[in-house]
């Protein structure tokens, strides 16, 4: 190694995996290094530029905590989470979208119909849909877990004033494969800024906002599991997302309504939403069936 020089230090890596590398992981790492060594070369990389972006590394480690992840929030800013989802999407089903920094498990069960507005102010919204199959067959026993913001933008963990698990719930569909819940309208929000991340887009002079949404991840037995996400159609941020999350296909309406004869008997809120204002949405997920190789 004593010969090693900026044109063959590439090569010398990918020379130090050992015979029992797996394949995919030597595959990854010798493409990773080949690109990470020659930006390196390209951009002539200073000493202090380096040491920036270590420091970079090192402070998204210690801010990150199990409510917050920034090394998630740099993949989305540099449009990395999205590009994967897009990679492995099909446009036959509904497509995937980015899992954000603020993913908490073990949230409640909520039973379809169930109320997940609570005591949170603003618009009262009801959502529903079914959940299918790419054949377009309802799914039994899908669980759906839903996490959104609160009127103020932030979500339970970045806001002392909201309970653990506040506006986030896992939902079973039935036969019909349906989901229904109420929930409160959530509200566009600036991705966290008081990290890496913010500096990150301080230096570029980007903004940091979001349009709202609300998170969804669908899992079910024989289908690849879905994560993704839903964004109004008048939000004002559509076209300007910070983590590039937003596809044409994931875009939902508000519809207006009074009439709470429509709505489903199974709803909890049914009877408290009479003589109120209150927005509807329907949006249907398909899943993409996970194909068995056919036994010869």
């Amino acid at each position: 190694m004593r010969t090693v020089t900026t044109e063959s230090i590439t090569q010398s890596f990918i020379d130090y995996m050992g015979d029992d590398t797996d394949e995919r992981l030597r595959f990854v790492l010798e493409s990773l290094v080949k690109h990470l060594h020659d930006f390196a070369r390209e951009t002539e990389l200073t000493h202090d530029e380096w040491r920036k972006g270590l420091e970079l590394l090192f402070a998204a480690g210690n801010i990150s905590s199990p409510e917050r992840n920034e090394f998630v929030l740099f993949s989305d800013v540099l449009g990395l989470s999205s590009l994967v989802d897009m990679i492995h999407s099909s446009d036959e089903v509904t497509p995937s979208s980015v899992l954000g920094p603020f993913h908490v498990l073990g949230a409640p069960e909520l039973a379809v119909g169930g109320d997940m507005r609570g005591d949170n102010e603003g618009d009262a919204v009801v959502v529903s849909g079914i959940v299918k199959s790419d054949t377009g067959m309802p799914v039994e026993g899908a669980v759906l877990e839903i996490w959104q913001t609160a009127e103020n933008g932030l979500y339970s963990g970045q806001d002392d004033q909201q309970a653990e698990y506040n506006l986030r719930a896992r939902m079973t569909t039935g036969t019909d494969g349906v989901y229904l819940f109420s929930t409160v309208r959530p509200a566009p929000y600036v991705v966290p800024e008081d990290g890496p991340v913010g500096e990150l887009l301080r230096a570029t002079g980007r903004e940091p906002w979001r349009p709202s949404h609300l998170h969804f991840i669908v899992t079910a037995s024989g289908y690849w599991t879905l994560v993704t996400e839903v964004f109004p159609s008048d939000d004002p941020y559509l076209d300007k997302d910070a983590v590039f999350g937003v596809r044409e296909k994931l875009i939902m309406e508000y519809q207006p309504r009074n009439n709470t004869e429509e709505l489903p008997d199974e709803l909890a809120i049914k009877t408290a939403l009479k003589g109120q204002t209150f927005y509807s949405v329907q949006f249907d997920f398909l899943l993409k069936q996970i194909h068995q190789p056919e036994e010869t």
